[in-house]
């Protein structure tokens, strides 16, 4: 298991993925490590205990961001947050 932390909604400059997030793993700095984390899924749990899981879609990028699919979209406050990868 491996924690990460939710950095920010996929965007662009008209549109934002509400069910994509950019996910920051511990000690994946490289496109390739992120290359090994597909596929993997990812739960976040709010301050009540829900759970929302998702899935590791892609690499983000050249420094090993995660891009992951949730289920459902994650509300604003789950910025900043710790997820697990699993």
């Amino acid at each position: 298991m491996t924690k990460g932390k939710v950095i920010q909604f996929r965007r662009g400059r008209h549109i934002i993925h509400e069910r994509h997030f950019l996910i920051e793993a511990e000690g994946i700095d490289s496109k390739e490590k992120a290359g090994k984390m597909i596929g993997k899924s990812v739960e976040w749990k709010s301050p009540a205990g829900k759970a929302i899981k998702g899935k590791i879609a892609a690499a983000h990028g050249n420094k090993g961001v995660l891009r992951a699919i949730f289920e459902k979209g994650l509300p604003g406050q789950a910025l900043t947050t710790e997820v697990k990868i699993e």
